[in-house]
């Protein structure tokens, strides 16, 4: 005698679904956490590390003018760059467009020369969100930004010089150096130090948002050519600090300006 069990493939049916279900649910846990993961690293890690490199480039930097105070580079100085020296803007976390460098010539009597291509030469103090940074020549993503440095923009003028000393640096991830830049106020100082000469510069107008392409926010005398009711009409030795905004994007651009106190 046969016996018929009722039910039997609809029940095989329900087990076979539930593990499909099962199985799309242990991969969603599984993807979740290794974007979770990335995440992590991105924001958390990657700030640590380059965070502590560039606390140890700040001091590396301070210990060799300590060592050397008087000491001024020459044009036959290893910080000199050669004539064949060239820097990359990609990846700025600013205007996109910024000003090519024209090739180095030996500087002119008491100028100081400009410092070698992706080397840091400086240090970058803003007292009111106790930021100590470094300051490197250029503004390439991977050879500058992401060590948690600011980069300085080829061809702007270098720190006590007439024109606009212009700088670039992350606001999220890599360090994020210049996160908090949209706290400053006209009056904050801006305290530039380079091998034994200190330059302060003084805030004095802030533009929260602008284009990436928004060159004019670095020229010699910076003015916005997107909102050209920001910025300057004076020759004058101006100081530009450039980031993303907002948060976490790379929409568009958040400007500082200071002039040198005099």
């Amino acid at each position: 005698m046969r016996v018929v069990v009722q039910g039997g493939g609809r029940r095989g049916r329900r087990a076979g679904l539930a593990g499909v279900l099962w199985g799309a649910a242990e991969l969603a846990v599984t993807v979740g956490v290794v974007v979770l993961l990335l995440v992590v690293h991105q924001v958390w890690w990657t700030n640590r590390q380059a965070l502590a490199g560039a606390h140890q480039q700040v001091r590396d930097l301070e210990e060799e003018w300590n060592a050397s105070p008087s000491a001024s580079p020459s044009a036959s100085d290893p910080a000199w760059p050669s004539p064949a020296s060239s820097s990359s803007s990609s990846g700025a976390a600013g205007p996109s467009s910024a000003p090519s460098e024209s090739p180095a010539v030996p500087p002119a009597a008491g100028q100081a020369p400009a410092p070698a291509q992706e080397s840091a030469y400086g240090v970058l103090r803003i007292p009111r969100l106790g930021v100590v940074v470094p300051v490197a020549q250029g503004v390439d993503k991977r050879a500058v930004l992401d060590k948690g440095y600011v980069g300085h923009y080829p061809g702007t003028a270098q720190p006590g010089e007439e024109g606009n000393f212009a700088l670039a640096g992350h606001r999220n991830t890599h360090g994020e150096p210049f996160r908090y830049i949209n706290r400053l106020r006209a009056g904050d100082e801006l305290i530039v130090d380079v091998r034994g000469k200190r330059y302060t510069y003084v805030v004095g107008k802030v533009l929260g948002e602008t284009g990436e392409r928004d060159t004019g926010v670095i020229a010699p005398v910076p003015r916005s050519t997107v909102r050209p009711e920001y910025g300057y009409s004076e020759p004058g030795a101006y100081i530009t600090l450039t980031t993303c905004t907002p948060e976490y994007t790379s929409k568009y651009r958040l400007v500082v300006w200071g002039t040198m106190r005099r």
